[in-house]
Formats: C-alpha cells, structure tokens, sequence
C-alpha cells in the first residue's frame, strides 16, 4: 500500500473543502463574482473527487481492470478521439438528436389531440402509463428485428422512450389552468385556439420543459442500451460492450465520461432554452433574484 497518493488527495480534498464552504458562505456584492463562485463551487468538487479518486486507486493498488485512475482514462480518451468521435456521431448525433426531436414532437402533439378528444384522454393515458413502464432492455432487441442493425433501429427505442413523458407531462400542463381563467377567456369570445395558445400553452411550458429535461437523458440511455443488441461497429453502446469483452476498462471509462458530458450539456441547454421561454414563472424569477 502507498501512503503517499492517498495522503495527498485527502489533504487537497479538506482543503478544497473548506475552500468551498468559504465560497458557499461569503456573500458577493458584484454579481460576476457572484456567478463565478456558484460555477467554482461544483467544479471545485468535481476536481476533488477526481483527485480522492486518483489517492485511493493509487494508494491501494487496485487492478486497472477493476478502476481505472482519472489520470489512465484521460490518456486513453485523448488518445482515441477518433474513435470516441466516430461513436459520438453514431449515437448522439444520429440515434439521440432524431429520436428525441420525434419522440418529444410526437408526444406532444398526440397531447394536443388528447386535449380535444375525451375519449382518448380516458382511454390512451392508461395505455400510455403501460407502455412507459416498459423496460429498454425488453424492448431494444424487437426493435433492431423490426428495423434492422443500423441507428433506424436506436431511433425507434428513443422514440418509444420519449414520447410517454411528453404526453402526459403536456396533457397535465393543459389542464394546470384554472376554471376562472377559462372563464375569463370565454368573456373575451375567445375560442378553443385562442385559449390554446394565448393561455393553455403558457400555462403548460414548465410541464413541457419538465419533460423536455427527463427525455434528454432518457434518449441518451435508450440509444446507448439499444446498440448491446445489435449495431454496426460504432457507437457508444457498441464500443462499451466490446471493450468489456476485451478487458478495456479504461477505454469504456473514457465512453462513459463522453456520455456523460453530452447528456449534462444537453440537459443544460435545454434548461436554459426554458429559463429564457419561461422567465415569467415564480421558480425561474425566484432564482433570478437570489
């Protein structure tokens, strides 16, 4: 056992530590150092968890095999970004981004048709909660039967994936309006497309963007799960499974360290597209003001 790693990354992470609450505890007046300091925060305590992760691999020895250090899968990362390229474009670009922009638009217009119809609210929701209970992993390798071994087939799971959160996340935000607000609608003669876009729709955006921020991480599990059971030979899901095989740890560390910054940017994007369409809602102007 070496003590000297493992000593180092405990005192870097007190330290880091007791940075941090200093940062969280200090009040701003300029609201530059403001946001700096809420950014320094969380990335301050991702170094530190790298650098505690590094000490202990190091200081206890254990196998590559079993944990990579930080410092293996960034050399393996920065070594293969043709590769992980390659498999980011297959899976994101391709499966993700199609299926997502389908699922969530399909979604959300069925809501809309649920929304005239009440035949379909009572009798497609239930469906709906039945089909979203459904396991990836039972449903993936159907679709690569149904569609083939190329991203087609990823796309339909993210679809299947996507689409329930969006319709009965809209469907709840059309009804989140109140009766004297319909009513209030009603004394101006306004119609059902008039009281659709110019109050229901509104009303139902933090609902929309809720499930505009699930799926973002759905369809990137859904693709990534879907491509174990059949794909060409790249993508994300593709090149873990068979780096495992190959006893490649560092490798599938390095994938998964790409997945998870695309899914973190993308649900970040997704949240700032919502603070920007929603800046009227109390959460979004509440934090504003802190």
């Amino acid at each position: 056992m070496n003590w000297l790693p493992l000593t180092a990354a405990i005192l870097f992470w007190l330290a880091a530590w007791a940075f941090n609450e200093r940062l969280v505890r200090r009040t701003f007046r300029s609201p530059v150092a403001d946001r700096a300091a809420r950014v320094a925060v969380p990335l301050l305590f991702g170094v530190t968890v790298l650098v505690l992760w590094e000490g202990i691999v190091r200081g206890f020895a254990i196998p590559s095999v079993l944990l990579p250090p930080p410092s293996m899968i960034w050399t393996r990362l920065i070594g293969s970004l043709p590769i992980l390229w390659a498999d980011f474009r297959q899976t994101f670009l391709k499966s993700v981004l199609t299926g997502y922009a389908l699922g969530c638009g399909l979604g959300f217009l069925v809501a809309i048709l649920i929304d005239r119809s009440p035949f379909l609210q009572k009798g497609l929701l239930p469906l709906g909660n039945f089909v979203s209970a459904l396991p990836v992993i039972g449903v993936a390798p159907i679709m690569v039967m149904w569609f083939g071994f190329d991203w087609q087939s990823k796309v339909a799971v993210v679809v299947i994936m996507t689409f329930f959160p969006m319709l009965v996340n809209t469907v709840t935000g059309l009804a989140a309006t109140s009766h004297m607000e319909r009513d209030l609608m009603r004394t101006y003669a306004a119609d059902w497309r008039q009281t659709l876009v110019k109050l229901r729709l509104p009303a139902a955006w933090p609902f929309i963007f809720n499930a505009l921020k699930i799926n973002s991480t759905l369809a990137l599990i859904g693709a990534i799960v879907a491509e174990f059971f059949g794909t060409p030979i790249v993508g994300m899901g593709f090149r873990i499974s068979t780096e495992v095989g190959r006893m490649n740890v560092d490798m599938v560390w390095a994938e998964i360290a790409v997945a998870a910054v695309a899914g973190s940017a993308f649900y970040g994007l997704v949240a700032l597209v919502e603070r920007i369409v929603t800046f009227w809602h109390p959460s979004v102007r509440s934090g504003q003001a802190s």
